[in-house]
This record gives C-alpha cells, sequence and structure tokens, in this order.
C-alpha cells in the first residue's frame, strides 16, 4: 500500500494527541496501533468511518474516534471517512437510507415534498424517524463490511502486484497461480 502517500497528507501523531476535543480520550490516543498503517488498520479504519459516515447525528466524528481507539484501527483514517458524507452528500444519502428503512418496515414514503430546511425536519421527524436510522443502520453495515472487505482484497492485489514486480527476473514475468 502506498504508506508514503498516507504518510504524507496524514497530520502528526503529536498534534492530534493535544487537540482540545481529542483530549476526552486521554492516554488512549498513545496507543501504536491507532497510527499504524497494514492491512488489518487500515481496513477497520475504513469499516469504521464509513459506518458512522451514513448515521444521522451530529458529531459524527466523536463516535467514529471512539470505535477506531476500541478496535485499535488507524484512528485518522477512520475520522476522515466520516466527512464521505458532508452538506452537499448529507441529503442524498438520507433519503436513500430513509427509502431503505421504508422498504424494510413495509410503510409508505411520506407524501408530502421534501424541502431541506430545520423547519421541514421538525416537522416531519416524527414520521420519518424509525425509518431513516433502521435504513442508516442497514446501509453503514453494508458499506462498512463492503468497505473493510474492498480494502482488505484491494492491499492484497498491491502486495501482490508489488511482490512481483520485485522478482521480475531479466524482463520475465513470474508464472501467474491461475
Amino acid at each position: 500500500m502506498p504508506r508514503h502517500l498516507f504518510k504524507r497528507y496524514a497530520p502528526d501523531h503529536d498534534k492530534i494527541r493535544q487537540h482540545k476535543h481529542l483530549q476526552v480520550f486521554g492516554t488512549l490516543l498513545h496507543d501504536p496501533n491507532l497510527w499504524h498503517l497494514n492491512r488489518r488498520s487500515v481496513s477497520g479504519a475504513v469499516a469504521v468511518g464509513l459506518f458512522w459516515s451514513v448515521i444521522p447525528m451530529p458529531l459524527q466524528m466523536l463516535p467514529a474516534a471512539l470505535l477506531a481507539i476500541l478496535l485499535r484501527v488507524n484512528l485518522p483514517i477512520a475520522v476522515a471517512l466520516v466527512w464521505i458524507t458532508n452538506p452537499l452528500t448529507f441529503p442524498p444519502v438520507l433519503y436513500c437510507c430513509y427509502v431503505v428503512g421504508t422498504w424494510i418496515l413495509g410503510k409508505p414514503e411520506l407524501d408530502q415534498e421534501f424541502h431541506l430546511s430545520v423547519e421541514w425536519m421538525r416537522a416531519s421527524i416524527g414520521q420519518i424517524w424509525e425509518p431513516l436510522y433502521l435504513g442508516s443502520l442497514l446501509v453503514g453495515i453494508l458499506l462498512s463490511g463492503l468497505g473493510y472487505l474492498g480494502m482488505r482484497g484491494f492491499w492484497r492485489w498491491h502486495v501482490i502486484q508489488r511482490y512481483r514486480k520485485r522478482h521480475t527476473v531479466k524482463g520475465q514475468s513470474l508464472p501467474s497461480r491461475n
């Protein structure tokens, strides 16, 4: 895996440990596994970040950081992946989760027109919360599993490619295992 690329853009460990919002975690941030870039750590971080990115709640980075610390996976990657859902992508993601929830519960979708506003959310939250959160939970679990397996597979593929490149003998490639 291109560790040098991750290391180039990753923030300094000491700066993260001393960040005022992360002081809540205390000495837990001193665990070296939170900063390792290996297949297990990165795959787990992708799973954690993708799961929390679709859960509709404020400050998604905090539960992502807490779960990354508890599972001892790469903290910066887990927290960064939460930002897949941002103010531009969050409405379509929430709507998709809501549709999945209504499909699972067998409920019809709301007849009223959707408006991206605080007033509309306050008026509708009583009707949409159950399918929204159920759909978010299911989509989060699915994305998390796919992200985990996808990253493990990509990492393995990349290691095999690097191995083959290193062990090519005078322009002849190694026989494939197919």
